[in-house]
């Protein structure tokens, strides 16, 4: 698990997450991302431009259509060219945030991570953890805004795995210092009310919530539940005045 690209390194984890459209805003918010204060920034004046293609798909379902949809949303979205730090990147970044709310359900992805130790919250940490959590996710959305994108999205499949999840499947082709590069993205989704939801996203097999449980595992077994709170304090601190 710990060589998995999302722990190698912070410089690493931004370049798989330039290849992807809804997955860049969600890997970008990786456990490395959240804890870590001296996140590179992206190069002063780059717009967005997301140059997204769909590639072959498998029988399209509820779930791939749901993923299909957010994903092309997102990606028209992020071909809008705005300036960094104007008034029309923060109401871009509105529309993005907004998108990703109706797709992922964040509240339930932190509540999953922090499975071992959820109960040792009192209800106003569990409060403000799931606030930060969805603070700092949202705040990487400037991030993805500012990248250069160009990618095709192949929909690979569609299955219900044995908890009754809809996993969809997808392959994201890119390019990476200049050569083909491929990412496999799964998106796994629950019926919420009457449309799907994803509450877990997994690159090359490994997926946000158990990234982010083994980042919160080890920093509350060290600095306990206050450790973790003040940690993404001060990312959000960091990511706010960026």
């Amino acid at each position: 698990m710990r060589n998995h690209p999302l722990f190698r390194s912070i410089d690493l984890t931004l370049d798989l997450t330039l290849a992807l459209t809804l997955a860049l805003t969600l890997v970008l918010a990786s456990p490395l991302a959240i804890v870590h204060a001296d996140t590179p920034k992206p190069p002063a004046g780059a717009a967005a431009t997301a140059a997204a293609s769909a590639g072959p798909a498998a029988k399209a379902g509820p779930g791939t259509q749901a993923v299909k949809s957010a994903n092309d949303t997102i990606a028209n979205l992020l071909k809008q060219k705005v300036a960094p730090g104007s008034k029309e990147e923060k109401d871009l970044t509105a529309k993005v945030t907004t998108s990703v709310r109706g797709f992922l359900d964040i509240d339930q992805l932190g509540k999953r991570a922090m499975i071992d130790n959820w109960q040792k919250l009192s209800k106003p940490q569990q409060d403000q953890f799931l606030g930060l959590l969805r603070d700092l996710i949202e705040d990487n959305y400037v991030r993805g805004l500012r990248s250069n994108l160009e990618y095709q999205i192949d929909y690979v499949g569609e299955t219900t795995d044995k908890d009754g999840n809809v996993v969809v499947a997808t392959k994201i082709n890119t390019k990476r210092k200049g050569r083909p590069y491929v990412i496999a993205v799964d998106y796994v989704l629950v019926k919420d009310g009457d449309k799907l939801r994803a509450w877990d996203v997994k690159t090359d097999g490994a997926g946000m919530v158990e990234n982010y449980r083994t980042m919160f595992d080890k920093i509350i077994d060290k600095d306990g539940v206050d450790g973790l709170i003040a940690k993404m304090k001060k990312k959000q601190a960091t990511s706010t005045g960026s």
